[in-house]
């Protein structure tokens, strides 16, 4: 089985156990979340609005969009939004606080890189990944090949994840220099990210995720290589040690122009 495939399996089955279950205990019914998101949903974007202007009218991609929040915030601004997740419970749920919103959200249950019928998805003015979606893949250029080839020409894709330096520091304790490895590329268990949403005595039965680790320069080289101009690479500090990064988001461009191979 190829690892890809193999960490694909593993993470559908974690991400199916009590997904629906945490998402309700922690944003409330799909009928709440709904109306919060009508109230409050533009500040759930702060990290993008500037790099994506009037969302009106764009059609937007968003890939590993797990319980739709960020999406629905899209689509009742009048983007007109496409999820593609991992997850059926996922998609019940976002699906539910769409209807409950009266946004219309295509979501499409597939893991990323094996769309089925991708090319009927058509093209996009944003590709949107956000959020603890990276470790997921055993290799990095098959998404962002997903991601270039449903951008329209000049579309932008935007990248908001956990800055891969923090993993260096998630052990360290007390300390002056940090004591994890930022270069580990193996790959690992881990806990399902929302298991700490759930009360302690319902995380009984929760499947383990398959996670690997990628560093700044491998994620920045994977986007070019595939062509993508990267325009922005900002780092966001952490609010408890504002001296270290916890996120960063990345924009770039689809530009078509041919490129001299890397190495001749």
């Amino acid at each position: 089985m190829h690892l890809q495939e193999k960490l694909a399996r593993a993470n559908k089955a974690a991400w199916e156990t009590k997904a629906y279950q945490a998402w309700a205990s922690a944003y409330g019914t799909p009928e709440e979340l709904a109306a919060e998101l009508k109230r409050t949903g533009g500040h759930l974007l702060r990290y993008w609005s500037k790099y994506i202007g009037d969302p009106a009218g764009k059609r937007v991609l968003n890939l590993l969009g797990s319980h739709g929040r960020k999406a629905i915030a899209l689509a009742l601004l009048g983007a007109d939004v496409t999820v593609v997740d991992i997850s059926e419970e996922n998609k019940r749920y976002a699906t539910r606080v769409a209807a409950a919103a009266g946004v219309k959200l295509d979501y499409v249950c597939s893991d990323a890189v094996t769309i089925p019928d991708e090319a009927a998805l058509g093209e996009f003015d944003l590709v949107l990944m956000e959020f603890g979606v990276l470790h997921y893949f055993a290799e990095l250029s098959p998404i962002f090949s997903v991601v270039r080839r449903r951008l329209r020409p000049r579309g932008r894709y935007l990248l908001t994840d956990f800055h891969p330096f923090a993993r260096a520091w998630a052990r360290t304790t007390n300390v002056t220099e940090p004591d994890g490895n930022y270069f580990d590329d193996s790959v690992r268990e881990g806990d399902v990210a929302f298991a700490k949403l759930l009360p302690e005595g319902e995380r009984e039965g929760l499947r383990q995720v398959l996670v690997r680790g990628w560093t700044v320069g491998e994620i920045v080289t994977a986007v070019a290589s595939e062509g993508l101009f990267i325009r922005a690479f900002e780092e966001i500090p952490s609010s408890a040690n504002p001296g270290i990064p916890e996120f960063y988001t990345l924009a770039a461009d689809k530009i078509e122009v041919p490129l001299p191979p890397l190495h001749p």
